[in-house]
């Protein structure tokens, strides 16, 4: 009858609960050892200074932001006056004039190099017949 009992124990869970158990006692006195504390400081401390760069660069952005919608709406203000052709017909311009300012080049390189005729060879004249 006992070795019935012992059959039916799932000795592999047991033996994973003994070994949860060893790995959990000793894992508590690691964490709580004085190098551990000093590799949390650490962490802890580039975790903070992770946090104040994020904190610059997110305010950075902000205030960009919160510029570019006040020129937005400086800009609206200035063309609420305006019929909807003639500011048109202004970003057309700016843009046209944007562009033209970056492609410029020199005259010479935009007109092809013209070739010169290809010269046929010269023929052989028959003599004349006399």
């Amino acid at each position: 009858m006992a070795i019935a009992f012992l059959k039916a124990i799932p000795w592999k869970h047991v033996g994973l609960f003994a070994a949860g158990t060893l790995f959990g006692g000793y894992g508590v006195d690691a964490l709580g050892s004085d190098k551990a504390k000093k590799v949390y400081t650490e962490l802890t401390a580039a975790g903070l200074r992770v946090k104040d760069e994020v904190l610059k660069v997110s305010t950075s952005v902000q205030e960009n932001a919160n510029d570019i919608l006040a020129d937005a709406k400086a800009l609206n203000e200035e063309r609420a006056d305006k019929s909807v052709k003639e500011v048109c017909k202004e970003v057309k311009e700016e843009i046209f004039e944007d562009l033209s300012d970056e492609e410029e080049a020199p005259a010479e390189a935009e007109k092809p190099a013209k070739k010169a005729p290809a010269k046929k060879p010269a023929q052989k004249k028959a003599p004349a017949k006399k």
